[in-house]
């Protein structure tokens, strides 16, 4: 596809994102009302969607290990950079590892999943599903794991327990996990039950582009070196470090390496926010990482989307 069809195919997406941005700038949506917004989006609608992806797809379809191989490798190279950056600035190890986080970790449950799956097709939910699981599963913990020995707070053991908390604790882990049991007992899900899971589902993507841009009207663009360094990790090192592992070292399938080096063109994800927040470490430097990033975005994803639609031969 070219760049202009894409760069028009994105535009609804990034307008609800606005559109929010608005209400939250104008007070018309008040922090608090954002709050929870993104509390439904995140506990009930978007659960609800990744849950239906999963109950359609078998396991099989989502976990491939040579595309888990290729998202890390590529995810763990600009990690690094990012923490050696932050190292070579002498930032202490909490703030390094949410450097990184904030390099490699892309908006793919609230931006990546509605956006994906209508811009490259369908078929696009099971990659998409397994690069937000390595987020999850992989880079949630490993930030909680450094930050715990970071701050001297606990040995490793804690370090471990906390990290499996957070994992098990995430509804969209929890989500994906039981959608996906259900995918491989066969367990018939009764009608009534279909049609509630997408109603609320359908909820998921205008809720979360809003929640995103009401969101983004809170935060502040302080820092602004780090945060464009960081946006530059996020928007160009980052898929383009996907892109060579998937393409030239594992030999991806063409169509999942697609979607993968999209998802990984996403914009900073806002839990990343929630997480720095919550600590107490560098919330403005993430803050501004994420604003910076996600408005950057409107240009960059469309170009990686239209260069990789070539690349797999997609219409």
């Amino acid at each position: 596809m070219r760049m202009i069809e894409i760069f028009l195919k994105t535009l609804p997406f990034f307008a609800l994102i606005g559109l929010g941005y608005g209400a939250g700038r104008t007070g018309f949506f008040s922090p608090e009302a954002s709050a929870y917004l993104t509390k439904f989006v995140f506990y009930f609608a978007l659960s609800a969607m990744i849950f239906g992806f999963a109950a359609n797809l078998s396991l099989g379809e989502i976990l491939d290990w040579t595309f888990v191989g290729a998202y890390l490798s590529g995810c763990i190279a600009v990690y690094l950079l990012a923490m050696m950056v932050a190292f070579a600035r002498r930032r202490p190890l909490a703030e390094a590892a949410f450097e990184a986080q904030c390099a490699v970790i892309g908006n793919v449950g609230f931006l990546g999943i509605p956006m994906l799956v209508v811009l490259i097709g369908p078929a696009a939910a099971g990659p998409t599903l397994l690069v937000l699981s390595v987020d999850l599963i992989v880079f949630s913990s490993l930030v909680v794991i450094l930050l715990t020995l970071g701050r001297g707070t606990g040995g490793p053991r804690d370090a471990l327990v906390q990290a499996v908390l957070a994992v098990v604790k995430n509804p969209m882990i929890v989500s994906l996990a039981l959608g996906l049991l259900v995918a491989g007992f066969d367990v018939p899900i009764p009608a009534p039950v279909n049609e509630f899971l997408s109603i609320l589902g359908a909820a998921a993507t205008p809720g979360a582009l809003f929640a995103i841009g009401a969101s983004l009207a809170t935060k502040t663009a302080e820092r602004l070196s780090v945060a464009a360094w960081l946006t530059f990790c996020k928007l160009v090192l980052h898929p383009g470090a996907v892109a060579i592992a998937a393409l030239m070292v594992f030999d991806v399938d063409p169509f999942a390496a697609a979607v993968m080096v999209s998802a990984a063109a996403l914009p900073v994800a806002g839990n990343v926010y929630i997480l720095a927040q919550h600590y107490g470490v560098a919330p403005q430097r993430v803050s501004a990482s994420i604003l910076i990033s996600t408005a950057v975005s409107i240009v960059t994803v469309s170009l990686v989307i239209a260069w990789v639609s070539g690349l797999a031969g997609l219409g």
